[in-house]
């Protein structure tokens, strides 16, 4: 009779090279290149506006996209091994409800291995829940101050898991006074902003615009802030000529700004520049005014004109402006600058980890991130301010372009006081030397 209690001699040494055998399989599956015999599928979320206010920025997401699952259909190279990638789109319809439920969606359903946000005013709800879950988050388009501070963050602390790369809203104004120092004027600021998170970033009272116009000697007349259904400018326009503001400034929307320019017009408000953050990055707002739009500037975020590459494609950036372009038949887009730029910081990350399904790994390498793109240097790693890497801003001006130009306004860099190495292409001319 066979004694089962008494294990056979033979038995041990095939049980002793399984367990050998499954130690080093475990320890091979966390180093970069090992073959996995099936790949997971990394998922990435992607929240940005197709739809609401902030549809302009999103604009060229889904051609974006496409071009990016195309790169993407055989995998990501991850140490000489293609690892699937799956992207989850969702639309925040630019509502910060909608954002609060896109971003549990896709952290507590999905499940996904690394968030990316392009709608800036969807990081706050986005970055709780990726913090609170730990999982890598990276946003961008919308000043970092706004990231930080409408979480309480610390510049010496930063986020657990969330990350941004953009300009600051003191970089705008630095940049907005800047062109005005090139011309003469009374030196009085009319401004009005967005009671929104960016809004609020740039009317802060010791961060935003009101003390860099008060050290660089301009005077403010402060519409304060008005609502994102607002159609009526009317209190604020009187008490802009009441100062005699031969300056316009603050942050809006192009749809905002269209509203308040032609009540000032009707107004008899006459300003001598219109340098507003948000209203005029996109042709589609200089359209909107029409004759009126010749001279409107603005902050540059990106442009064909920046002497920067793609790190996945290699494309400058004017091939880049010049593919959307020939794709679309529209004229380019800041927001296409950064879109991309942020699609190359998150899978930067994802293949320099020491593993990418690893949560904190990914994380770990956002955090020592340095990388060269289409936006310029993105710099976790050596970024005094914690979980923020600043990116170049240049000021412009949006020009009338000759009759049978394929475009009826160009945006001309005139400003590279914060970014030497950006090329100008002219200087700020007053809005009466224009018209």
């Amino acid at each position: 009779m066979t004694d089962l209690t008494t294990p056979k001699p033979s038995s041990t040494a095939p049980r002793r090279q399984f367990l050998k055998n499954s130690l080093a399989l475990t320890a091979a599956s966390s180093v970069p290149g090992f073959a996995f015999a099936q790949p997971k599928t990394l998922r990435i979320g992607y929240i940005t506006a197709l739809s609401g206010p902030r549809a302009p920025f999103g604009v060229a997401d889904q051609w974006h996209l496409a071009k990016l699952r195309e790169r993407l259909k055989n995998g990501l190279d991850i140490g000489g091994q293609k690892i699937p990638v799956e992207i989850l789109l969702r639309d925040n319809q630019s509502d910060p409800n909608r954002s609060t439920q896109v971003a549990s969606e896709l952290v507590l359903r999905e499940k996904v291995d690394l968030m990316l946000v392009q709608d800036g005013d969807a990081s706050t709800p986005a970055g709780q829940l990726c913090d609170v879950h730990g999982i890598p988050m990276v946003s961008t388009m919308s000043p970092w101050q706004a990231f930080l501070f409408a979480r309480n963050g610390k510049v010496s602390k930063g986020f657990p898991f969330s990350f941004h790369f953009f300009w600051g809203a003191d970089d705008v104004v630095k940049t907005f006074v800047s062109l005005w120092d090139s011309v003469k004027t009374n030196r009085a600021v009319g401004t009005l902003y967005i009671d929104n998170p960016p809004g609020a970033a740039f009317a802060d009272p010791l961060m935003g615009m009101p003390p860099v116009l008060s050290k660089a000697g301009y005077r403010e007349s402060n519409g304060g802030f008005f609502k994102v259904a607002t159609d009526d400018f009317s209190n604020q326009i009187t008490g802009f000529k009441k100062a005699d503001a031969h300056i316009v400034s603050g942050f809006m929307y192009e749809s905002h700004f269209a509203t308040f320019w032609k009540q000032a017009q009707q107004q008899g408000f006459k300003p001598e520049i219109c340098t507003v953050a948000g209203a005029f990055l996109f042709p589609s707002a200089l359209k909107a005014l029409g004759a009126a739009g010749n001279g409107m500037s603005t902050e540059v975020w990106w442009s064909p004109s920046f002497p920067y590459k793609s790190s996945l494609s290699g494309q400058s950036a004017a091939e880049f402006a010049a593919e959307w372009e020939k794709d679309t038949g529209n004229q380019w887009t800041q927001p296409l600058g950064y879109a991309h730029a942020l699609w190359e910081v998150g899978l930067h990350a994802l293949k320099t980890a020491s593993n990418p399904f690893d949560r904190k790994a990914v994380r770990d390498a956002i955090q020592n991130t340095t990388l060269e793109t289409l936006v310029g240097r993105v710099d976790f790693k050596g970024s005094p301010i914690k979980s923020v890497a600043k990116t170049a801003l240049a000021g412009g001006q949006w020009r009338r372009t000759a009759a049978g130009a394929k475009s009826p306004y160009e945006l001309t860099v005139v400003n590279n006081a914060l970014a030497p190495g950006l090329p100008l292409g002219g200087r700020l001319e007053l809005l009466s030397q224009l018209s």
